[in-house]
């Protein structure tokens, strides 16, 4: 055991009952996923408020928020799973250096892309779809959200570093904090409440900026002072170079994977344009809705991780095994019953964000068709997570880019033109139960070669 250890690096995952321990994980990391989409739907429904096109214009910066967003879980996916290791082997010292060296990582990350998104804008969204009435009402939300990016980034990354060690309720109180603050400013900003001016789109970036700000003063507070997760010694270059490496060996094909989700979802949304705004608008209610819906399966794939990381990491391949296969059964019996709440309450949730006809119909059809599929695109939420905390981030790009690239987006174009919305909406069901079959296959396969390259290093296993 390392001198320096704490209580960080001690792998608590490793023992006691399976399922109860991914319910401890799950619990609270299920709130902070309702605090994160409870964040999105309030920018929704405040948004929503001002108008069919404001709500239009939100809906279009989401593919693009949720591309950079995911981009940076990416990141943190990567250090969480190099982390998680480092905490199965008891090794402290290289959990502290890899900590700082994310978060250093992720602050290269915000310069580059802050650069990058602010003077592209009105060329991006142009491409997307937006038009002359949608376009600068983008442009007064994206200009204040991409100078805010820092907030965004560092919280992902040091909120996923916290997670590695086995600590998912301070991250859940974090995002839950931040949701509240965000909840509460919405309005006060969009609409000019009190002594505030009306800001409207500017309001809402505003208090998105703002929240995820005391987000980040959070989360490094814990990782420091709690956690001891973080030194602050000069290091050598090679030893940063060497950690960045580690790090972007899980976290380049994460970002790629989970950025693939949101590029697809920015092609869908240009499809969904040539039906005209409401039914952006519409589309972008109902991802909203099904996002909300999804939450379980959300915190459950997220908690997966460190327990596969710390399990594999101290070579306990039974556990791991029984851990996903507790989390698929979740999975489908959590997906079924959401599919019967959104079919029955589809139109009432709808007109919660918009007043228009239009816009409640067609999203009311999205969470007919789509949900049907949910239980099979946790199994592919599941599998993926799987992979990353193996330290095999490979198979995760695989599967997601195969849904939605190779499937989802063929498929929707197919389905447009044979029969419109509704054919893109019966595309994403067709390409959450593909991928499922495949993912489940993928995973089953690779716990059985692990285990039995039991004497191989655990942070070097052979997996396909």
């Amino acid at each position: 055991m390392d001198s320096g250890e704490s209580i960080t690096t001690r792998a608590r995952l490793t023992e006691g009952h399976v399922g109860l321990t991914l319910l401890g994980l799950a619990i609270p990391m299920t709130w902070g996923m309702f605090s994160i989409i409870a964040f999105n739907l309030a920018d929704t429904y405040f948004v929503g408020k001002l108008g069919p096109i404001p709500l239009a214009a939100i809906s279009f910066t989401f593919p693009v928020v949720m591309t950079i967003g995911s981009i940076t879980i990416g990141l943190g996916v990567g250090a969480a799973s190099v982390l998680a290791r480092a905490i199965g082997h008891r090794d402290h010292r290289r959990v502290q250096s890899l900590t700082t060296d994310s978060l250093t990582l992720a602050l290269l990350f915000v310069g580059v892309f802050v650069l990058i998104g602010y003077f592209t804008i009105d060329p991006l969204f142009s491409a997307l779809g937006a038009d002359a009435q949608t376009l600068p009402l983008i442009r007064d939300y994206m200009q204040i959200w991409y100078l805010g990016m820092m907030f965004l980034v560092i919280p992902m990354v040091g909120n996923n570093a916290i997670r590695a060690s086995g600590d998912t309720l301070n991250p859940s109180l974090i995002m839950t904090v931040s949701a509240v603050i965000n909840i509460v400013l919405d309005p006060v900003l969009i609409f000019g409440l009190g002594p505030f001016r009306r800001m409207e789109m500017k309001g809402a970036a505003l208090a998105t900026v703002f929240a995820r700000a005391v987000s980040m003063v959070a989360s490094l507070a814990i990782l420091h002072y709690r956690k001891k997760m973080l030194v602050f010694k000069r290091p050598k270059v090679s030893h940063v170079l060497d950690s960045w490496k580690q790090i972007l060996h899980v976290g380049l094909p994460a970002a790629g994977t989970y950025a693939i989700g949101p590029v697809a979802v920015g092609i869908v949304t240009a499809m969904m344009a040539t039906f005209g705004p409401e039914a952006v608008a519409a589309f972008g209610v109902a991802t909203r809705i099904e996002s909300f819906s999804l939450i379980a399966m959300f915190g459950l794939s997220t908690s997966v991780a460190p327990f596969v990381g710390q399990n594999f990491g101290a070579g306990k391949h039974d556990r791991v095994r029984k851990g996903l296969s507790r989390a698929f059964v979740f999975s489908m019996v959590w997906g079924l019953f959401m599919a019967g709440v959104l079919a029955l309450f589809a139109k009432p949730l709808s007109g919660l964000f918009t007043e228009s006809e239009n816009v409640i119909s067609i999203a009311s059809m999205y969470l007919l068709i789509v949900p049907v599929s949910f239980g099979a695109l946790g199994i592919v939420l599941i599998a993926s997570s799987a992979f990353n905390a193996l330290g095999r981030p490979m198979p995760s790009a695989v599967l997601t880019l195969t849904r939605m690239m190779f499937l989802y987006v063929p498929l929707a174009f197919v389905g447009k033109y044979l029969f419109g919305a509704n054919g893109i909406f019966a595309a994403a069901c067709m390409a959450n139960f593909a991928t499922a079959l495949w993912g489940l296959a993928w995973i089953r396969k690779t716990c059985k070669l692990s285990q039995a390259a039991g004497g191989k290093t655990a942070t070097q296993p052979e997996l396909p």
